[in-house]
């Protein structure tokens, strides 16, 4: 049996993006880590009309800077300059502005291959031990931390184990770890379309009574599409021929960005908000989608897991004590608690607020658009929490 002084179980951006953080600090003190991926990176990136993206935050950019990858990830990101954020057939909307903020955006679209790419391109193979394709079957704690057993039979014994497999397997309720599940009775439409106009780094946050929707810009004028509606309709919508789905979206969203010309593949996820109930134990860190998975209309579950991902590095380097240490890992916890909670109850509060067509909320929200357009301060302090610059660690 192999003995690994930290197993990462995932190798997505989540898990790479922690290796990354760890790496030179492990080199340092001849830490071994072990990432654990089942499905293969490559060697190459493939470009594709149909992508998965992720939006980061101006926030998350910085941390990106600060691990050194960002001139590489930047070469195929698409800065989000402006916000509108509207309420389908009412007067009130918002408008949010990176040169407002004095920033050069507030946040940008990177597709998820070639984020992961970039992450996995600058791990060094002499600290950080791919095992991919391979899976965990079984977690075991003992003495020595924990012991798992992949798939292919390998064994390890890793003194500090972190769970950031995205629940695609069922080691956190193997280890009797419960979580909770809020399903919202809706279904996220993913997908890529082209518009007729140039977007010009504007993202668009526009409510409905039955769901939001949000297009965020990517780079050669395409736009990622997150449409949000209750599960029937949403698979009708999937199943329509390309032009009829087009008309319908163009319907729901308008014309300010013109026609819209081209749509790609389109993926349906039923949407929950997933909280674990623990996310550290002795030598166990829950982390990522694992630990919390969020509504995706505000665009914040991949920049708290990061933001997680950088404080865990941070306690781990800092602390004299031994890899595992249960006192370290919880001041981790409670050094993002804060984080953690304003941003899950955000994203909760506003998905339940902006998806209701009782006349008072209606009102009430349009009235808080409109208030937020008609008061500078309070619209910046918005435009900076939905930045990243409202947490620990993402100041700059």
């Amino acid at each position: 049996m192999k003995s690994v002084d930290i197993a990462i179980i995932g190798g997505g951006l989540v898990g790479a993006s922690l290796a990354l953080a760890l790496q030179q600090g492990a080199q340092q003190r001849h830490w071994s880590i072990a990432l654990i991926e089942p499905f293969a990176p490559g060697d190459s990136y493939q470009p594709s009309y149909d992508v998965r993206a992720s939006a980061l935050t101006y926030g998350s950019q910085q941390i990106y800077q600060r691990l050194g990858i960002w001139p590489q990830v930047a070469a195929r990101a698409e800065a989000i300059r402006d916000i509108h954020v509207s309420d389908k057939g009412h007067f009130a909307a918002a408008r949010m502005s990176a040169a407002k903020e004095n920033v050069p955006a507030l946040g940008y679209v990177v597709e998820n291959a070639w984020l992961g790419h970039c992450l996995w391109a600058a791990l060094d193979s002499q600290v950080v031990h791919w095992h991919c394709p391979a899976q965990v079957e079984r977690l075991q704690p003992n003495a020595q931390g924990y012991q798992l057993k992949l798939q292919d039979g390998t064994e390890l014994q890793a003194k500090l184990t972190i769970l950031a497999d995205g629940g695609r397997s069922n080691l956190r309720e193997q280890l009797g770890i419960h979580a909770q599940v809020t399903p919202y009775a809706q279904t996220a439409i993913i997908s890529t379309v082209s518009p007729e106009l140039a977007h010009d780094g504007l993202a668009f946050e526009r409510f409905t009574a039955i769901g939001p929707m949000a297009l965020l810009p990517l780079p050669e004028n395409r736009c990622v599409l997150i449409w949000t509606r209750p599960p029937a309709e949403a698979e009708r919508l999937a199943a329509l021929a390309d032009e009829d789905f087009l008309a319908e979206l163009q319907d729901c969203f308008g014309y300010r960005l013109g026609a819209f010309k081209q749509v790609g593949t389109r993926h349906l996820y039923p949407l929950s908000l997933v909280q674990s109930s623990e996310q550290v134990r002795r030598n166990l860190v829950v982390l990522g989608n694992s630990a919390h998975s969020l509504h995706p209309i505000a665009g914040q579950g991949y920049n708290l897991s990061l933001r997680d991902a950088m404080a865990l590095a941070e306690h781990l380097l800092a602390s004299q004590a031994e890899l595992g240490d249960l006192a370290t890992l919880q001041a981790y916890q409670t050094s993002q608690q804060q984080d953690q909670d304003l941003v899950i109850g955000f994203s909760d509060r506003s998905t339940r607020l902006f998806s209701n067509a009782q006349p008072l909320l209606v009102t009430g929200r349009n009235l808080g658009l409109l208030g937020l357009e008609l008061c500078p301060p309070a619209k910046s302090f918005f435009t900076r929490y939905a930045m990243g610059l409202g947490g620990r660690g993402t100041a700059v």
